[in-house]
């Protein structure tokens, strides 16, 4: 059964820090926040569960483009657009 899942929201890039689930995998999504009252910024990130099609292989550490869609379960409502090459990774190959 391959579905496709239409892309509304945000898209962001993240990088992979689980994907022992069937079919979904762990995004941390590092973002900055800006503090007015000290005229700083800050760093934060945020975990989220996100769908993986079947035809993707996914492995930890990698960088992914991951898009908002609708709800796919309960905790997931994101979907994996694409893989990322880092050059660093390259690199090391």
């Amino acid at each position: 059964m391959s579905q496709e899942y239409e892309v509304r929201g945000g898209v962001f890039t993240g990088r992979v820090i689980s994907n022992k689930m069937q079919k979904s995998a762990t995004v941390r999504w590092e973002h900055t926040q800006e503090i007015p009252k000290y005229e700083r910024k800050e760093r934060r990130n945020t975990k989220i569960t996100v769908h993986v099609p079947e035809d993707m292989e996914l492995e930890e550490g990698d960088t992914v483009k991951v898009g908002e869609t609708r709800p796919i379960s309960k905790t997931k409502s994101h979907v994996v657009m694409e893989k990322i090459e880092d050059e660093e990774q390259e690199g090391e190959e």
